[in-house]
């Protein structure tokens, strides 16, 4: 595992997107792994710069999020579908039938898993994974405790998940308290990872990565056990 610290949310979003760009200048077809939240904005705010650049194209490429709220519609203003449109999607030629969310939205959250883990079997290994860190360590929606070989499956976010998450809602009590999220093991399976984690609050959480235990209390220590994993990390904007 790899640990670069930067000096600015600006420099770290620089450093990601630069990554993404490469990997699909190199592999015009690659499978991205995207994530949602607040610290991957300003990498798809460059990506969004890059191809209006010319420097990418996306047209080759197909998209596997991470996770997706189980209970909204995918009009929902702070459902993941919508993110991502919001922040990516609407302003590259990345193509419709290229993009796979979760739909948490469906009658069996059972098959809804299962669908989802038929399509990354055909269509993985994921090339470049993009991670954030939860305060408590649970990268997608894997929450403390979760088995570190677990597949696509709904979980029962913790208190702590739903309070992160209601700054997006007008009161935590709309945060849905259920999602569907890949398992720690599809995501162990992507060729490379780059965990991007920004802030004093989640400081902690790196520090603790970087002591080096791994166990199932802190799920982002299963990527210690990866070849091929890069820490972008920062306190503040100095």
């Amino acid at each position: 595992m790899e640990f670069l610290k930067v000096n600015s949310y600006k420099e770290l979003s620089q450093k990601a997107a630069d990554k993404v760009v490469k990997v699909i200048q190199e592999n015009p077809h690659a499978a991205l792994g995207l994530a949602t939240g607040s610290t991957p904005v300003g990498l798809y705010e460059n990506l969004v710069q890059a191809y209006q650049h010319g420097q990418v194209d996306f047209h080759k490429v197909k998209t596997f999020n991470l996770d997706e709220y189980v209970g909204i519609h995918q009009d929902h203003p702070q459902s993941y579908h919508q993110y991502m449109q919001k922040h990516l999607f609407q302003f590259i030629n990345l193509k419709d039938d290229h993009v796979h969310i979760p739909d948490g939205e469906t009658g069996d959250l059972e098959e809804e898993c299962q669908r989802y883990e038929r399509l990354l079997a055909k269509e993985g290994p994921i090339d470049l994974q993009i991670l954030g860190l939860g305060i408590n360590g649970h990268i997608g929606f894997n929450e403390p405790g979760t088995a570190f070989d677990a597949r696509t499956h709904v979980v029962n976010l913790t208190d702590s998940t739903r309070e992160a998450n209601a700054k997006f809602f007008d009161t935590k009590e709309e945060v849905p308290k259920q999602a569907i999220t890949m398992g720690i093991g599809n995501i162990m399976e992507s060729r490379e990872i780059i965990l991007l984690a920004f802030g004093e609050h989640k400081q902690p959480a790196i520090k603790q990565l970087m002591e080096g235990e791994v166990y199932e209390d802190f799920p982002a220590s299963a990527l210690l056990q990866h070849d091929r994993v890069k820490v972008i990390y920062g306190e503040k904007d100095s």
